[in-house]
């Protein structure tokens, strides 16, 4: 595999971990050359897993690469290591592919709630930046209802599961 830093195509396989019941493969791998370290994937080709968008009906394909976005804008300044964010991305993309292992798709709201369910449990005030995109927050009051919510004993009602 080609080293995304030095583009050499010598790497050793340091770390491989099942992913999705089986049906792919991560590998953390080393490049030879330069000792860069990154991650790669293996899976199995077939009918992609579409997301259904809540705003339009909308359906395009399953990524993980947006997922990871929202998290890494949510988690921006907070401490919160990338092997955190990287483990909460395989559980993420290990349950969504697991809903929609049948019908091939999954609904956005899900995946926003299983996000804000991870993040809740990982670094609040991400849990609050995530929520006040995915909920599209228009106030300060919706901030505020949300914080007062974070305040009480148990998580919200939308994100336990």
């Amino acid at each position: 595999m080609q080293c995304p830093r030095c583009k050499q195509l010598e790497d050793k396989v340091i770390e491989s971990r099942s992913l999705a019941n089986g049906r792919s493969i991560r590998r953390r791998r080393e490049c030879l050359s330069c000792g860069y370290r990154f991650t790669s994937y293996e899976r199995i080709e077939e009918k992609p897993l579409m997301v259904i968008k809540k705003s339009t009906g909308r359906r395009e394909p399953f990524d993980r690469g947006k997922i990871e976005k929202g998290i890494q804008q949510a988690v921006r300044k907070r401490p919160v290591s990338q092997m955190d964010i990287e483990n909460m991305l395989d559980e993420l993309e290990e349950n969504v592919m697991m809903i929609g292992r049948t019908s091939h798709e999954i609904s956005s709201s899900e995946i926003g709630k299983m996000v804000l369910d991870k993040l809740y449990h990982l670094d609040r005030v991400a849990y609050v930046r995530f929520a006040s995109v995915y909920r599209n927050f228009e106030n300060v009051e919706e901030f505020i209802q949300e914080i007062e919510t974070l305040s009480g004993l148990n998580a919200p009602e939308e994100t336990g599961q």
